[in-house]
């Protein structure tokens, strides 16, 4: 029995699939970053982790996410987004860069807790009475703050 076009279509795309899958793990990309959270034990307990440049100006929703970080966010993660030692991680750091975690993951982190896994500073729970709107914003302001230092 002879192939129709929708079956090779169906076979051609898995195998590109695979193939970029493979491509992927075999050639990381240059300038790559590791996943190792930095050395932490010369800061003190509860104090910033990075230096965070502020950006210039913020956009409307940027700036109604930064109002909502600071009331949700900032105890834990610390003043825009620069983490607490042995609190919680930076935001503003390569580790949260667009790329390794979209900004759905900051909606599930909220929704369904974290498993500590780049940085030991335990599990983040779930915050109760966030939206996904809320959530929006909060991601919109910590993406400026990255992209305002050099992340993503």
């Amino acid at each position: 029995m002879k192939p129709d076009s929708l079956t090779l279509t169906v076979g051609a795309v898995v195998l590109a699939g695979v193939g970029a899958v493979a491509w992927t793990a075999l050639n990381p990309p240059a300038g790559g970053h590791s996943m190792v959270p930095p050395d932490t034990s010369a800061i003190a307990q509860g104090a910033p982790i990075v230096q965070v440049s502020l950006p210039e100006t913020l956009g409307d929703l940027e700036a109604i996410g930064q109002l909502a970080y600071e009331g949700v966010c900032a105890a834990c993660h610390g003043v825009n987004a620069a983490g607490r030692n042995g609190i919680a991680p930076p935001l503003v750091h390569i580790t949260y860069e667009p790329g390794h975690h979209g900004d759905e993951s900051f909606w599930r982190a909220t929704q369904m807790g974290v498993q500590a896994h780049h940085w030991q500073f335990g599990n983040m729970p779930a915050i109760e009475g966030l939206t996904r709107a809320d959530v929006k914003a909060i991601t919109a302001y910590i993406r400026a703050l990255q992209r305002t230092n050099g992340i993503g």
